[in-house]
């Protein structure tokens, strides 16, 4: 009988425990859609944190893997980073625009067909009400969990569906 290390349990449950937050993220992002609590881009973002940083509930910062070494981008992560973390504003990184684009519900386009600039999506609380979705508490406390062990922008990774 083969016994499995704490490694090998921790990294299965480690997996498990990603994929339910990236459903958790999915079910957010559909939640938060509808309402017009999307707001997506880079420099869009900047705007949005800006007039109203106490009204975002949550900040996804993406990015593929040929786009890990382009600076300015990481520039620009940094500097929204630093903004979230002095405005307590949970940060999540993901490595999969192309999900993430369907994830918004479409191939990533402007209705001009210019591609969409998904690099950061910002969800916000709707301002009639207090959001209480049990999707984004799941994701808010693992991104609490994570700075607890100094990951302070925990990496998502997005299965392709």
């Amino acid at each position: 009988m083969y016994n499995m290390t704490f490694e090998e349990l921790s990294g299965d449950y480690s997996q498990e425990r990603m994929d339910s937050v990236a459903k958790a993220l999915e079910e957010v992002l559909a939640s938060a859609l509808p309402q017009g609590c999307i707001t997506v881009g880079v420099y869009e973002a900047a705007k949005s944190l800006n007039v109203d940083p106490d009204n975002v509930v949550l900040c996804i910062l993406a990015t593929d893997d040929d786009e890990v070494k382009d600076v300015a981008l990481q520039i620009h992560f940094t500097l929204i980073q630093a903004f979230c973390c002095e405005n307590d504003i949970n940060i999540l990184r993901v490595n999969n625009t192309r999900r993430l684009a369907e994830m918004l519900g479409g191939g990533g386009k402007q209705s001009g067909g210019e591609p969409m600039d998904l690099h950061c999506v910002l969800v916000t609380s709707p301002h009639s009400t207090s959001w209480k979705d049990p999707a984004l508490t799941k994701v808010n406390r693992f991104c609490r969990e994570s700075r607890c062990m100094d990951q302070w922008v925990p990496i998502i990774n997005l299965p392709e569906r």
